[in-house]
């Protein structure tokens, strides 16, 4: 089968390959892969952004849709020909995160699913919506159950709030959307007019360019007559903004660090970005770090998916072996929504 396989910390470096097919253990299923969606965290992973201990080779993508064409002797739960995803760590099925549980994830403890084949757990598997396409359904993986884990598990939203969500990535339209389908207000943040534009059309109900708005928290606490909005999903790690215009006693789900990604001259990553306690305290602030979800949460998510039809936005698709030219397309930052890749076979 072919695979892409990272034998370096660059693009350059990602290689399709040949790879014999693998067989199932006792508790895996194989999945045919027809689609898998790209993610920031992909990139990081190529550049040796995200985890200082990762090991190559690798075949990188954590999200992903398949057909599974065999399983394991103790499999039952799901069957030959079902259509799933994989949680994103496919050891956490629910419950608290826990370091056992994260150290079992897709396109980095584990190979990921930009290959024709791939294992998966059976318990990390959940069965795709059955009326998204192929693209819709890779797309709404970890980036969709991050912003429900953010909004609804943890957040509690509901109707009458107002959320600040920052960019029109993945995560960022995720969290429109849920929280427009709890009845929930939403400002959105981005450096582009179209993409403000075609984030009112998918629900928000303002829009704030940053590029011409420096100060865009102050914008956001006139738009909130000065009281600030219930909930900010922090993706860009500018910490100190999202608490400027955020209520007394809200939340800030942090799932983010691209604002504050700064590179020492190896191109390694510095960690040591911290914010003041002071803003927390005065506004007496709820912070949360979230990464994905366990399993529970995508089952949840995906039947309040279902009854209101939501469909995700997808910007497009590359072939399989156009895999470098996407992951170089959603670097470019010119994307709204998720950037997806056709399965090898499709």
């Amino acid at each position: 089968m072919r695979a892409w396989e990272l034998q370096g910390f660059s693009l350059d470096e990602l290689v399709l390959v040949e790879r014999p097919v693998p067989e199932p253990g006792p508790r895996e299923v194989l999945v045919r892969v027809l689609a898998t969606a790209l993610n920031s965290r992909d990139l990081q992973v190529i550049h040796d952004q995200y985890d200082p201990d990762q090991r190559l080779p690798l075949v990188p993508v954590s999200d992903g849709v398949g057909e599974i064409v065999a399983v394991g002797d103790e499999v039952g739960r799901v069957a030959v020909e079902d259509r799933v995803v994989g949680a994103f760590a496919q050891g956490w099925i629910a419950g608290e995160r826990t370091w056992e549980r994260w150290l079992t994830h897709l396109g980095g403890h584990r190979d990921g699913l930009l290959q024709e084949y791939a294992l998966l757990d059976a318990e990390g598997t959940v069965r795709a919506p059955a009326y998204l396409g192929d693209a819709e359904a890779a797309a709404a993986t970890s980036a969709a159950a991050t912003a429900w884990q953010a909004l609804v598990v943890q957040g509690g939203i509901h109707a009458g709030q107002t959320v600040l969500v920052q960019g029109t990535g993945g995560v960022a339209l995720f969290a429109l959307q849920f929280a427009r389908l709890a009845g929930a207000d939403v400002i959105v943040t981005s450096g582009h007019e179209e993409k403000l534009e075609r984030a009112l059309a998918l629900g928000a109900c303002a829009g704030i360019n940053y590029r011409e708005s420096a100060d865009w928290d102050e914008r956001v606490l006139e738009l909130t007559g000065g009281v600030g909005v219930d909930h900010v999903v922090e993706t860009a790690g500018d910490l100190a903004r999202s608490l400027n215009c955020l209520r007394v006693g809200g939340l800030v789900s942090c799932v983010g660090y691209l604002g504050q990604l700064d590179l020492d001259a190896a191109g390694a990553p510095d960690w040591s970005y911290r914010t003041g306690i002071i803003p927390v305290l005065v506004k007496n602030a709820r912070l949360q770090g979230l990464s994905a979800a366990p399993r529970e949460s995508y089952e949840e998510m995906y039947r309040a998916m279902e009854r209101a039809r939501l469909r995700p936005p997808v910007e497009r698709v590359f072939p399989f072996e156009e895999a470098v030219e996407a992951l170089r397309y959603l670097k470019s930052g010119a994307h709204f929504g998720k950037v997806c890749v056709a399965g090898a076979a499709s």
